[in-house]
């Protein structure tokens, strides 16, 4: 696909035109309305390929559950069925859209790493996250920076009091929960790993408050969240941070979410999961 309707569909879904001025664009690079509109089936999310660890897999189980601290808290916990000992912990954190199919499938996913895996909803405070991926932005941006922070706290508090985890807690976010896992580990202390993928970075005098060990993923076609891998990636070092930087040429933003034809790339999310996976378990053993 053309790489500039990816980019122009990146701006949109990270508020960066209307709906209207984006299918305006949309149609002047595609040639037509009628082109446009096949191509917005390419670049939106298809949930029907959601589902590759099944709810009722028999590895799992899987329940929404009340996250105590704050009115409304939710979240989708999700343990190894069977498992001996007590198991690491993982905050799943989802991108601009809420906790749809696709994020609840990652979380699976951890869970069937060995790790009791928590999807959080940031959205549940202000009733849920909403099919309408639009309306799900919209509500993303009426998220103060206090409630994230606190939202996330909250939740590694929850996981490091659950009987059967061992006590420590990791996070794994992409895109705007990229960009969640790098503010919380910058507030929270008793997180032990983050993963961020292609999210946005802390401001460099914060790093120094990171106790976590970091691991960062970016596609090295996303020129807009690139631009301030430098900065971290110096701040880090002269803070004498634990951390690992890969950038996946090729691949665009929001390469490893498999529900997106346009921006998927499989070789890329593939070698970035099997990365992450062997890190958390790592530092959260």
């Amino acid at each position: 696909m053309d790489q500039r309707i990816i980019d122009l569909y990146d701006d949109f879904t990270h508020g960066g035109m209307s709906r209207r001025s984006f299918l305006d664009r949309l149609a002047a690079l595609a040639g037509s309305t009628a082109a446009a509109t096949t191509v917005l089936s390419v670049l939106q999310s298809n949930y029907a390929k959601a589902q590759t660890v099944q709810e009722n897999d028999p590895r799992i189980t899987a329940e929404t559950v009340d996250i105590p601290g704050i009115q409304g808290l939710k979240g989708y916990l999700v343990k190894p069925k069977d498992a001996a000992g007590k198991l690491p912990t993982v905050i799943v954190i989802h991108e601009n859209r809420g906790l749809n199919p696709h994020i609840k499938d990652v979380t699976r996913r951890v869970a069937t790493q060995g790790f009791i895996a928590l999807g959080l909803d940031y959205l549940s405070p202000m009733g849920g996250t909403p099919a309408d991926e639009d309306k799900g932005r919209e509500m993303i941006g009426q998220l103060k920076t206090q409630d994230v922070t606190a939202y996330g706290k909250a939740a590694v508090a929850y996981l490091k009091g659950l009987p059967d985890g061992n006590g420590k807690v990791g996070a794994i976010g992409f895109c705007w929960g990229g960009g969640a896992v790098n503010t919380l580990a910058v507030n929270e202390p008793n997180l032990n790993a983050g993963v961020a993928y292609y999210g946005g970075q802390p401001k460099a005098e914060d790093v120094p408050k990171i106790n976590a060990a970091m691991m960062l993923h970016y596609g090295g076609l996303d020129e807009r969240i690139n631009a301030g891998i430098p900065a971290y990636e110096t701040a880090l070092k002269q803070a004498g941070k634990t951390y690992e930087i890969y950038v996946y040429e090729g691949a665009n933003h929001a390469f490893n979410n498999d529900t997106g034809a346009a921006r998927y790339n499989k070789e890329a999310a593939d070698l970035a999961w099997s990365r992450t996976v062997a890190f958390l378990k790592k530092y959260l053993a």
